[in-house]
Formats: C-alpha cells, sequence, structure tokens
C-alpha cells in the first residue's frame, strides 16, 4: 500500500514563510506527477502546485511568485517552499501522487495538513 505523508504545516502570520513536504512510502515502481491542492473552509479544493518526474512545474495564478514547488525524486518527496504567505492561503493542505505499481497508476492522496496565516 502506497502512503503519502504531509508535514510542515502551522500557524504564521501574515507575509512569513512555511516548507510542506510530502513523502511517499510504500511499494511501488514509480511516481510520476505530483501536486499540493488545498481547501479553505467552504470552498472546493484547488490545485495550488503541480510538478512533472522531470521537474517541470505549474502553478496558480494565485501563487505564482511566492510558492515554490519541488521534489527530491531520490527521496520519493514533494516540497512546496511558501513565502510573503496571506491570510486567503488559509487552508488544509494536500499533496497528490500519481503512482506506478508494476503495469497499473493509482491517484494517491495524503491526508492533508493545516495552514494558517494570522493576518
Amino acid at each position: 500500500q502506497v502512503q503519502l505523508v504531509e508535514s510542515g504545516g502551522g500557524l504564521v502570520q501574515a507575509g512569513g514563510s512555511l516548507t510542506l513536504s510530502c513523502a511517499a512510502s510504500g511499494s511501488f515502481s514509480s511516481i510520476n506527477n505530483m501536486g499540493w491542492y488545498r481547501q479553505a473552509p467552504g470552498k472546493q479544493r484547488e490545485l495550488v502546485a503541480a510538478i512533472t518526474s522531470a521537474g517541470s512545474a505549474n502553478y496558480a495564478d494565485s501563487v505564482k511568485g511566492r510558492f515554490t514547488i519541488s521534489r527530491d525524486n531520490a527521496k520519493n518527496t514533494m516540497y512546496l517552499q511558501m513565502n510573503s504567505l496571506k491570510p486567503e492561503d488559509t487552508a488544509v493542505y494536500y499533496c497528490n501522487a500519481d503512482v506506478r505499481v508494476f503495469l497499473r497508476t493509482f491517484e494517491v492522496w495524503g491526508q492533508g495538513t493545516q495552514v494558517t496565516v494570522s493576518s
């Protein structure tokens, strides 16, 4: 069974920084695309940033220039560096990955980590 475990969330003041990590564990052949999503209270889950296995990244317009997604394939870990945080960034952040197990690909979600930005 493949698991994704997020860490690094917390409470920070506006203008501050946080780094989220997402570590994959279990038995799998490879991890393809990975991404960070977030869901604020009363809102739908939205894509924040995504990264391919080759390292190509894309971002939601709301976080461009402030957030940086990266991954360490050797460690099966993805990161989200969040700078210049705003109160509207407050949400539960989830990591997501397309994980290949032998000949099949599965979409896996982490349990989420809370990020709260105070004004």
